[in-house]
């Protein structure tokens, strides 16, 4: 459409406003209370014949979406976010005049309907007016409803026309809403309790990553927004709670990629006398549950139990190159280079690792596979493995060709800790932009005693990616990161 059409299309919407106006109606009321929604109204009649008629009266109100007919009768579309119904409109019910007033409406605006169920003929469930009620007069014309918003730019910046156009994108946000309301439940009833910790943090830590910076004006001193909960929530199992959770907003201050966005969705637990294996056992429940809730019907296995592979081994499977017989990254480079694979020669051993994994192993799964036992040099929160010197206890979980989990046996020594914080600290100073800073309070908490204890970090927005089979987490961000 192009401006001048569109510049004179909302100059005729000012129009009718006014006219609304004049005639004594409020085109922005108050409220419209008692309303239902529209997909009771069908759960309730599934059953109906076609022609038959009800005597059940219903309120319900959404969005106008289509209109057939004119004159004496005229069948009018209604969405919400349950769905969509047709609405039988007739001069005998309304009186002419408020029929006309009815159809003199645009597609768009925002109605509440009292009306009677039905079966057409032709087999619609529809509901007869008996009454309406304006509730917001659209002053902008809605996306074309033969071809939808397809612009992927407008569909991302402009969610609140996505979601007015395109059903498959409200289905796609009514599920993700479903996922995290499960998730929540399903850790509650296991004795779960769900905490908060701060976002604004003194010093950040729990991952390798950038912090956003911030400036606290009346303390007068900057702040990091999150980039994990990790050291808080083990903490509180310091502090005797044992089984927390706390789903929320982590940011990082890092690229954006069909895989990455800023700001995140972040599901982390922590259960005490437990280790990496008790944890994956979880994971593995909890997904496949909420892959049976939101009736995924795709192509991964979710069926559990889910594949093990040592994440040594996962590497030499893909690429020939054990990286343990290469310990110092000259001989990781070189043996890479004699497997025709280009590796950085500036980056540190731990960084060549992960990007043999995430470049070579990761993208090349399919259903849901634990990567498990990795250097300790790459984790540097996770206990050193009982039986595999040189490695911890941890397990990324990877599904569709990305990672979406990350746990471990979780590190309680806190002479063992504060060793690791001074490698991290050597490593920030030779400039690893991502190390972990020495958090002396979280070593102080440890000195106090933490339990054996298995924890995970579940990125939500990929999650939801596996199961609605999308590729980017765009499309799973009601506002994503955009240039």
């Amino acid at each position: 459409m192009s401006e001048p059409e569109r510049s004179n299309i909302e100059e005729d919407r000012r129009g009718k406003l006014e006219r609304l106006r004049a005639a004594g109606i409020e085109p922005f009321p108050h409220a419209f209370p008692g309303v239902g929604s529209i997909g009771a109204v069908h759960a309730a009649h599934a059953e109906l014949a076609d022609g038959e008629e009800t005597e059940a009266a219903y309120r319900v109100a959404g969005r106008l979406h289509a209109r057939r007919g004119q004159g004496k009768a005229a069948f009018l579309d209604l969405v919400d976010r349950s769905g969509r119904i047709q609405l039988h409109a007739r001069a005998d019910v309304l009186g002419a005049d408020r029929l006309a007033l009815l159809l003199s409406l645009d597609l768009g605006d925002l109605i509440g309907i009292d009306g009677t169920a039905f079966k057409s003929r032709r087999g619609e469930l529809s509901l007869r007016v008996d009454g309406w009620t304006l509730l917001a007069k659209s002053l902008r014309p809605p996306p074309d409803k033969f071809h939808g918003l397809t612009d992927i730019e407008t569909r991302y910046r402009r969610r609140e026309l996505d979601l007015i156009a395109n059903e498959q994108s409200r289905e796609l946000f009514i599920m993700r809403s479903r996922v995290i309301s499960e998730t929540r439940r399903w850790l509650d009833e296991r004795g779960f309790l769900e905490v908060e910790t701060p976002v604004l943090q003194p010093l950040y830590g729990g991952a390798l990553a950038r912090p956003f910076t911030t400036h606290h004006n009346q303390l007068d001193r900057d702040l990091y927004l999150r980039i994990a909960t990790e050291l808080y929530l083990k903490r509180l199992i310091v502090g005797g709670l044992e089984r927390v959770y706390e789903l929320g907003k982590d940011f990082r201050n890092e690229g954006v990629s069909h895989k990455h966005n800023p700001e995140f969705t972040m599901l982390e637990w922590y259960e005490a006398y437990t280790d990496y294996t008790d944890i994956a056992t979880r994971l593995e429940q909890l997904v496949a549950h909420l892959a049976d809730v939101v009736g995924y019907d795709g192509e991964i296995d979710f069926t559990t139990p889910w594949r093990r592979i040592g994440l040594v081994e996962a590497i030499a499977e893909q690429t020939g190159i054990d990286v343990l017989e290469h310990r110092d990254p000259h001989a990781l480079h070189a043996a890479a280079a004699g497997a025709s694979i280009e590796l950085d020669p500036g980056d540190t051993w731990p960084r060549m690792v992960d990007e043999l994994f995430s470049k070579r192993v990761e993208p090349a799964v399919t259903d849901p596979t634990f990567f498990l036992d990795y250097p300790v040099e790459l984790s540097p929160f996770a206990k050193i493995h009982r039986s595999r010197p040189g490695l911890v206890e941890r397990f990324e979980c990877c599904c569709a060709g990305m990672e979406f989990a990350n746990a471990f046996s979780e590190l309680n020594d806190p002479d063992d800790q504060r060793a690791r914080f001074e490698q991290q600290r050597r490593e920030s100073e030779a400039g690893e932009e991502e190390a972990q800073p020495y958090d002396e309070d979280f070593i102080r908490a440890l000195e106090h005693g933490m339990p054996p204890t298995g924890g995970i970090g579940i990125g939500i927005d990929r999650l939801v990616m596996i199961l609605a089979g999308r590729e980017s987490i765009r499309e799973v961000v009601l506002w994503p990161a955009m240039r």
